[in-house]
């Protein structure tokens, strides 16, 4: 049984994997959207200021979970708690849901990348309609992309997950400074520069820093029992402290210079900033018409967001893959496969859900009605992912008890930051992730109006 489950043969790799899961889309066509239109450089030392707090806090948390049960992320609780599985469990269906509509938008990066080179003609917004529309292209790209993922996965953590890692993590820095090299260096980027870091503390409100927070937490896979899987591979003398610290960091690295790579050149060619696969999709590839080499820094820029979307899609496919292994004992082979299947069929009704399928909506408690693809979004971000952060925190702040995390963590680490760590875990942490549950259900503007 252990030799099927797997461990990381070096820190290296589990460092690259770990932030591979962290960093995904929303680095790249999210954050610097938010920084630019909420105070710059405000929201870029807000958003810092968060990731220390509830990054590093809930982090460490879920590592230490994983290791001291050495389990799936719903094994690892019902081990350490008999009957709290279900907080695991929330971070198993989240991963699940999460990966079968996360590969459609994967497999529309693989589409742009191809794109690159054939070119996509004037009409920018009509070719992505159409394309998304479409009965079955997005369909075939979303099969390759899930395909890519389970190989990896298949072959096992220090055989596969580990040693993509370990590529894919160097080449999306590498690409991502060239990116930032070129974009900063076109005639007119200052423009986009100032709108990204010029610090303007007036925009500072409490939905900022709510917006912050939701950023925060979303970026770096909280919640969806990632950390508490992959740390149940680590060996009992790594440093989870040091990698609680780093892997945030490194995450927030990616995203500041993804605001580097894109806004200046949005300015520079006198586009509109805008975030979601509008920036992506739409904007940016007008962008990359504009300017010189265009088609090759297109093509370098979506090999960046596909290696991005690679990355998390592998440690997304790990947590129910492992689930499969730990709580029925499948091989991996076995795990994957099934897996596989159920979420690339669940994503056939998401991508449908942009064409032919989108007059088939969901009702839902908040009053609205969803397509598939924006009701798996809504479901699993603003429901499921919130309420296994907050339950995670309880359970160590008070179940298991922060005396046994604490002895779980200083057998790899000194645990300098102890004291501050049991403040933030009991009472600071689980305070913002309810705060973002309110806000995210709708019941937070309801309240302060």
């Amino acid at each position: 049984m252990e030799q099927n489950r797997g461990t990381w043969s070096s820190r290296f790799g589990f460092l690259m994997a770990a932030v591979g899961s962290a960093v995904g889309l929303g680095n790249l066509w999210k954050f610097p959207y938010l920084a630019g239109e909420n105070g710059g450089g405000a929201f870029v030392l807000v958003y810092i200021v968060l990731i220390v707090l509830l990054g590093f806090t809930l982090m460490l948390a879920e590592m230490t979970i994983g290791r001291h049960a050495n389990s799936d992320a719903y094994g690892s609780y019902n081990k350490i708690k008999k009957g709290w599985g279900f907080i695991g469990g929330f971070g198993v269906l989240a991963g699940f849901l999460i990966l079968s509509y996360y590969s459609v938008v994967g497999g529309w990066v693989l589409k742009y990348i191809v794109a690159s080179f054939t070119g996509i003609g004037a009409d920018k917004s009509g070719y992505f309609s159409n394309f998304i529309s479409s009965p079955v292209e997005p369909i075939i790209y979303h099969l390759i992309f899930m395909g890519l993922t389970a190989v990896i996965v298949i072959r096992g953590i220090s055989g596969g997950i580990e040693k993509a890692a370990k590529l894919l993590m160097p080449a999306l820095f590498a690409l991502l400074v060239v990116t930032v090299l070129r974009s900063v260096t076109l005639d007119g980027a200052m423009e986009g520069i100032r709108y990204f870091i010029t610090p303007d503390f007036s925009e500072i409100t409490l939905k900022v820093v709510i917006a912050a927070l939701g950023q925060v937490f979303f970026s770096l896979s909280l919640g969806m029992g990632i950390m508490v899987t992959y740390g149940s591979y680590l060996s009992k003398d790594e440093d989870l402290e040091k990698d609680a610290f780093l892997i945030p960091s490194l995450d927030s690295l990616v995203a500041i210079l993804a605001g580097f790579a894109l806004l200046p050149a949005v300015f520079a060619f006198g586009f509109e900033p805008g975030e979601g696969p509008g920036l992506m999709f739409i904007t940016l590839p007008a962008v990359f018409e504009e300017m010189p080499l265009g088609m090759l820094f297109g093509a370098l820029f979506f090999l960046l967001v596909f290696f991005a979307a690679l990355s998390s899609s592998i440690s997304l496919m790990e947590v129910t893959v492992a689930f499969g292994i730990d709580q029925f004992k499948w091989s991996r082979k076995a795990s994957t496969i099934f897996f596989t299947t159920l979420m690339f069929i669940i994503g056939i009704g998401a991508s449908l859900s942009m064409g032919a399928w989108s007059d088939f909506l969901i009702p839902w408690i908040d009053g609205n009605s969803y397509g598939i693809f924006d009701f798996l979004d809504v479901f699993t971000s603003y429901y499921l992912l919130p309420a296994g952060g907050l339950l995670g925190a309880i359970f160590i702040g008070f179940i298991w008890g922060v005396p046994n995390a604490v002895k779980e963590i200083k057998m790899g680490s000194a645990f300098r930051t102890e004291k501050l760590w049991t403040v933030l875990i009991k009472f600071v942490v689980p305070v913002l992730v309810f705060i973002i549950l309110l806000s995210t259900t709708g019941l937070l503007d309801k309240i302060i109006g």
